[in-house]
């Protein structure tokens, strides 16, 4: 069943900080098995992949919580949402060619459409969204 014939999906799923990002990466790979991605779009889901581990990792690094994923297809963009207890923006580190860490928010900034941070209580949910390939350009205004 390909994305086009899904008006609305949507999944959430629980990671704990021990073996979360693994598990994250697997779970979301089965739910785009669902949208036909793996087939219609590999590096998109190659890209969605990296960004779950990112935004898993952050939120077991940084906010030393585990991590609430949401995956949701609205027949326009996939919305990879992860919420972290932690509160405050996140901030890119410093640019440093030596660093081994820390490039989670470049990495979601240069693989997925657009993303944002959202402030909630108990902490924050990064969301990234991605359009599927061949659609529309997501940063044209339509005509």
């Amino acid at each position: 069943m390909g994305e086009g014939s899904m008006k609305a999906v949507g999944w959430a799923q629980s990671f704990p900080i021990s073996g979360g990002v693994k598990a994250g990466r697997q779970w979301a790979r089965q739910h785009l098995n669902k949208l036909a991605w793996t087939q219609e779009a590999p590096e998109t889901v190659d890209d969605i992949l990296l960004t779950v581990s990112e935004l898993i990792t952050n939120a077991h690094v940084h906010a030393h919580s585990g991590a609430q994923v949401t995956l949701t297809w609205d027949s326009r963009c996939l919305h990879v949402s992860v919420h972290d207890a932690e509160g405050g923006e996140p901030e890119p580190p410093p640019p440093d060619a030596d660093r081994t860490s820390g490039r989670g928010l470049m990495l979601i900034d240069a693989l997925a459409d657009s993303w944002e941070t959202r402030q909630q209580v108990g902490g924050k949910t990064v969301t990234a969204c991605f359009f599927p390939p061949g659609g529309p350009d997501p940063h044209r205004p339509e005509s």
